[in-house]
């Protein structure tokens, strides 16, 4: 099994694309171990189908550069946060045993993404402690809590609680949103027009991105949100 440095976790297929695949790609640049895990084959979703878009997963994987691309199958629309599902991501966790966990915004305008942000930080929660007993391929695995959880933003704007500069890694975070191609805007496609699918969307992203950069002094910017206060103990470590 790999060990994560950071592990995103996803409702949808493209979630992280669009949200924070900039800050996948630069931490992949720095040397650390990256995966994302979906949560759902995105399979109520009116463009596509769950085979097209596994493929579209698979080949944003490989322009990333990414250690681990999952999914879990869970049902789009109608996963619950519950005991069931609590354990099968609390699984995925001590399996790859990341540091840091990268979760659905904490709000948002598709319900699966807030109901999916508090499925990863209840099962981040129990999967650390060790009365709790998961196995895999009939090997119990350990208990596994990372440093943190960290919530990136989507198509509703919160305010973030940090922004990571994601200017060199723009053009590659952008590439891995085009590999979703039965999603986004196409002049020539024949499937339904959809909230994501309109140019307008893909402005929203660049806009987006571009005022989370100028906010720190940079050309492109990802923001997340935390659930707890981050702490350090060198001011100088703050920018």
């Amino acid at each position: 099994m790999i060990k994560l440095d950071i592990l995103a976790f996803a409702a949808h297929p493209d979630d992280t694309e669009l949200s924070c695949a900039g800050t996948l790609a630069s931490q992949l640049a720095a040397g650390h171990k990256v995966g994302v895990v979906d949560l759902t084959r995105g399979e109520l979703g009116s463009r596509g189908t769950p085979e097209i878009r596994d493929q579209e997963a698979q080949a944003s994987a490989e322009i990333l550069g990414l250690s681990v691309r999952e999914n879990l199958g869970l049902e789009d629309g109608f996963f619950q946060n519950d005991k069931p599902n609590q354990l099968i991501v609390a699984k995925t966790i001590r399996k790859y045993r990341p540091d840091v966990i990268l979760a659905n915004a904490v709000k948002d305008r598709h319900p699966d993404h807030a109901r999916g942000a508090k499925l990863v930080e209840d099962a981040n929660f129990l999967s650390g402690l060790s009365k709790i007993e998961i196995e895999d391929s009939g090997e119990l695995l350990a208990p596994w809590r990372p440093r943190a959880v960290y919530h990136f933003i989507q198509s509703q704007f919160l305010q973030p609680d940090f922004v990571v500069d994601v200017s060199e890694y723009w053009d590659i975070k952008m590439e891995a949103v085009r590999a979703f191609k039965s999603q986004f805007y196409d002049p020539n496609s024949k499937e339904p027009e959809t909230y994501i699918s309109s140019p307008e969307f893909m402005k929203m992203i660049e806009s987006r991105g571009k005022e989370l950069g100028h906010s720190i002094g940079a050309r492109y910017g990802e923001g997340f949100t935390v659930s707890r206060n981050i702490g350090v103990k060198d001011l100088l470590d703050l920018k």
